[in-house]
């Protein structure tokens, strides 16, 4: 999509925090009533003050660092004055001049295969503003809820530079980000809301519309999409592209516009009077040395280290959570065979039920990777035991190979049964013999059948092959 330009605002909540931004709050709003994670600082009564949450300059830090951005000396909050129901105060506190880091970038794959880097243009702190509920879709509702129980919620605002060139990018972009910040552990991506998309999308030679407040990668990949439609058939049709803001509707999955574009002036940005500038040069130092791992770099080592393929290590270190799975499973087990059956059939299992890797005990994996490599199984075998933990039937994976009858059949047993096969299927090795490859299939599903399964596909086809050449 050569002609598509793509930037995006990605909205972080840093919900891994006790504390919201500005006052006391407990940041565990999730499922609680509305209105009741609420003090007068959140919702900007009259004489209260905003107390600085340092920890959420911290965690802000540490993900500027984490994007290969430059932290800036100091840093200062603006208000940013705007009427909106959900801003019970009237404005917003936020970063404006002075943001926390610039320039920054992460490296992607892009849609052509190879790797490049999307530039960050900036990463600046804000406090969240509530929530709107609509009885409907919002340009059809009959009535509007709020819920202030999100507000004053720590934000770090991910602004990129108009590099993205696709849907498929932008979703490939925040699945990379998603992952940085789960390795920092400044974030929790499973709770609703805390990372909110505004996407900036174009035709060249087109004005800009902006889509705001896309929640889940689907919904931004659906919505770009949409208006890669939208705006291509506006030009067919030579109608001008406005410059606007418009909305995902995801029941309809199309966008409606919502109000024209504004411009940083239209906020009247001017310095928060109520909070000191900050001088953060002299924290980065510290801040740097407790970064983590991440995950090129994890990925990195695990090829070094472990000998694994590229596109496994990619995998494995796509999540901290399966990374670190991986790694408590080859302290026992075989690297390169724990890599195949992690990266390619348990995530799989997983992803086919919407499951974490949390349902699976790495101990169980350890039993299974060992029962192949000592041959005691076979691999339709294994994925049967992995099936059935993760459906909570119960039982180690031992125990799982002995009720179900798993165990690989003994080498007499499968020899035995491909003698017997190959002397019952004349027919098929007729065909064989007059060069039809495809005729020993027959004879290896007559030898599974016979082995009930228990026996190694693969070295079945090698046993039936030879044997039917002494015929």
């Amino acid at each position: 999509m050569d002609n598509v330009i793509i930037g995006l605002e990605i909205h972080v909540q840093l919900n891994r925090l006790q504390s919201k931004m500005f006052c006391g709050c407990s940041t565990a709003y999730q499922n609680s009533e509305p209105n009741t994670h609420t003090c007068p600082v959140c919702l900007g009564l009259p004489g209260s003050l905003p107390v600085l949450n340092r920890k959420a300059v911290e965690c802000g830090i540490k993900v500027g660092l984490a994007l290969n951005c430059t932290i800036e000396e100091e840093t200062l909050f603006y208000r940013k004055n705007y009427y909106y129901p959900d801003l019970p105060k009237g404005f917003q506190i936020s970063q404006y001049d002075f943001p926390l880091a610039t320039k920054g970038h992460i490296m992607i794959l892009g849609d052509d295969g190879a790797e490049r880097d999307i530039r960050i243009n900036r990463a600046h702190m804000e406090e969240d503003p509530g929530r709107l509920v609509h009885a409907g879709t919002i340009d059809k509702a009959k009535y509007t809820m709020v819920d202030y129980n999100r507000c004053g919620m720590p934000l770090l605002e991910v602004v990129t530079e108009p590099d993205l060139c696709s849907p498929k990018e932008a979703r490939t972009f925040l699945d990379k980000l998603k992952s940085i910040l789960e390795y920092l552990d400044v974030f929790d991506g499973s709770l609703e809301g805390s990372m909110r998309v505004d996407a900036n999308i174009s035709l060249k030679g087109g004005d800009r519309a902006e889509v705001k407040n896309i929640s889940g990668f689907k919904g931004v990949e659906k919505a770009l999409s949409y208006e890669i439609t939208r705006q291509k058939n506006l030009q067919r049709r030579n109608i001008k592209v406005v410059q606007e803001t418009r909305h995902f509707d995801e029941l309809r999955s199309i966008t409606v516009s919502i109000r024209s574009k504004v411009g940083a002036h239209d906020y009247r940005y001017y310095p928060e009077s109520d909070l000191v500038t900050l001088h953060i040069a002299s924290w980065v130092p510290g801040i740097r040395a407790t970064l983590p791992e991440l995950p090129d770099t994890k990925r990195e080592r695990f090829v070094k280290q472990y000998a694994l393929a590229d596109d496994h290590a990619k995998s494995l270190t796509s999540d901290i959570k399966l990374a670190n799975f991986y790694e408590a499973v080859v302290a026992k087990a075989a690297p390169k065979l724990a890599a195949v059956w992690i990266a390619d059939v348990l995530k799989g299992e997983l992803n086919y039920r919407n499951l974490g890797i949390d349902e699976f005990r790495p101990e169980h994996m350890v039993d299974i990777v060992q029962m192949l490599e000592q041959k005691k199984i076979t691999e339709d075998g294994a994925v049967e035991i992995i099936r059935s933990i993760l459906d909570k039937k119960g039982g180690s994976p031992e125990e799982i190979v002995k009720s179900m009858g798993l165990g690989k059949a003994g080498d007499d047993a499968v020899q035995k049964a491909v003698r017997e096969a190959v002397a019952e299927s004349p027919a098929a090795v007729a065909d064989y013999k007059a060069g039809s490859e495809r005729a020993l299939n027959f004879i290896v599903g007559l030898v599974m059948k016979k082995t009930r399964g228990k026996a190694s596909p693969g070295e079945v086809h090698d046993l039936v092959k030879s044997e039917v050449e002494k015929c």
